[in-house]
């Protein structure tokens, strides 16, 4: 303990040096949104490449798990091109609406959390692939997320099982648009919102994405209602959705770039400013 105190003793003016830089760059970081990006990034750029290490090792170790989900999905594959009367084939990326390949970025989930309230994933494309804040994330069974944070080769997407994601969400049926938020409790479930009391909602019915934003087109799906609650005092429906994806378990994806979002974004900046 002696020595300890020594220790301080001799190097107090080095200590609070650096005690007084620590507390400083921390303010800087705090009131200068430029220096806090920067910190953002460099940060995405060390994460990203610790993450990719480790699922590269992850993906090793389970290569027989991955033969025999790539076996299944061969599988039924071939059976959907040999019965074109199958109604359950997965839809094509590129029969989305107003989306076309090249607004396509292909890219592969290399940390994923989701046993927290403000759950994120690392993708292993950034900047130099055309990745920007709020592209919308998708799979091939529904959405997964809205990018957040960029550096040059990785980005952090804010999952659809963080409290704080809200995406524009219908009902596929009828048209009925609601809000889509998360509460927290199961990986498996989200809940869909202010969904006014006139529409007709069954056990089963499809949700999928409004459109009614920059972020996804419309009709990508979400999942399927499970429970349906009535709230007296809005007057609106709650609806637990159960996800088609697993959220625990995300390997490749795909970020949809929105050619109009800008056009959009300063339109509607100039008609705030008008009023």
């Amino acid at each position: 303990m002696q020595q300890i105190f020594n220790f301080i003793y001799k190097n107090s003016n080095r200590l609070l040096f650096l005690l007084l830089l620590g507390i400083s760059l921390s303010l800087s970081i705090q009131s200068h949104s430029y220096h806090r990006s920067k910190l953002i990034s460099s940060a995405n750029f060390l994460s990203g490449g610790v993450y990719e290490r480790i699922n590269n090792v992850s993906e090793y170790l389970n290569l027989r798990t991955q033969n025999d989900a790539l076996a299944q999905e061969n599988a039924k594959l071939r059976s959907l091109l040999f019965n074109a009367k199958d109604t359950s084939a997965i839809p094509k990326l590129d029969s989305l609406k107003g989306v076309i390949p090249s607004d396509i970025i292909v890219s592969k989930v290399i940390h994923n959390t989701f046993n927290t309230h403000e759950n994120y994933l690392t993708i292993n494309s950034g900047s130099l692939q055309g990745v920007k804040s709020d592209m919308g994330v998708i799979n091939s069974l529904g959405i997964v997320g809205v990018i957040d944070n960029t550096s040059s080769n990785f980005a952090t997407v804010i999952s659809i099982l963080n409290t704080k994601s809200q995406i524009n969400a219908k009902l596929k049926k009828s048209n009925h648009f609601g809000s889509l938020t998360w509460d927290g409790k199961s990986t498996g479930f989200v809940q869909l919102t202010d969904v006014p009391r006139l529409a007709s909602i069954r056990k089963g019915d499809t949700i999928v994405t409004g459109g009614q934003s920059v972020i996804f087109p419309e009709n990508i799906n979400i999942g399927t209602v499970d429970r349906l609650y009535y709230e007296d005092k809005t007057n609106y429906y709650k609806i637990d959705v159960k996800l088609f994806n697993d959220m625990t378990s995300l390997g490749h994806v795909y970020i949809i770039k929105s050619k109009n979002r800008d056009e959009i974004i300063n339109l509607e900046k100039k008609k705030e400013k008008d009023e």
